[in-house]
């Protein structure tokens, strides 16, 4: 059986091609370092509570995991110090921002364990989630609106 040359070279760049697509990829991939440090800069830029002493023990509590994929769904974890310490975890839905009470005892492990769970489930609902301290969840509770930081002139977001 004879095999056809340009066959040969067509498997070739193929394969090159193939392999070289694998590099960028892992390329493009952050480490975890990276990604805990693209959340507190994001926080940063969106968070209007944010302080590196604030937003840092938050963003860290939670698994690296869970950060990729509220990377991917432009999701962000923020330091708020007007929740309370009875309500110190919330979900703004419409917002796409974990909020958490960082002088609340235990506030950052609670908002990294209800963040793992919904990213392990990919549910994201649309309203407004407030959990207690011991992390139940609360009806009826009335929680500062999220507003991002206001923009210095010129920029967007």
């Amino acid at each position: 059986m004879r095999i056809d040359p340009s066959c040969n070279r067509w498997m070739f760049q193929g394969g090159v091609a193939a392999a070289l697509a694998l590099a960028a990829t892992g390329v493009c991939a952050q480490s975890d370092a990276q990604v805990y440090e693209s959340a507190i800069a994001e926080a940063a830029r969106l968070c209007p509570g944010h302080s590196k002493e604030r937003t840092t023990p938050g963003v860290r509590a939670v698994p690296v995991g869970a950060l990729r994929v509220l990377a991917q769904r432009s999701y962000i974890l923020c330091p708020d110090r007007r929740l309370d310490a009875a309500t110190p975890a919330v979900w703004y839905g419409a917002a796409g921002v974990f909020a958490w009470n960082p002088d609340a005892k235990g506030a950052a492990k609670l908002i990294a364990a209800k963040v793992d769970a919904m990213t392990r489930k990919e549910e994201f609902p649309a309203q407004t989630l407030v959990w207690k301290a011991d992390g139940s969840p609360v009806t009826g509770a009335t929680v500062p609106m999220f507003e991002r930081r206001p923009l210095p002139a010129g920029a967007s977001y």
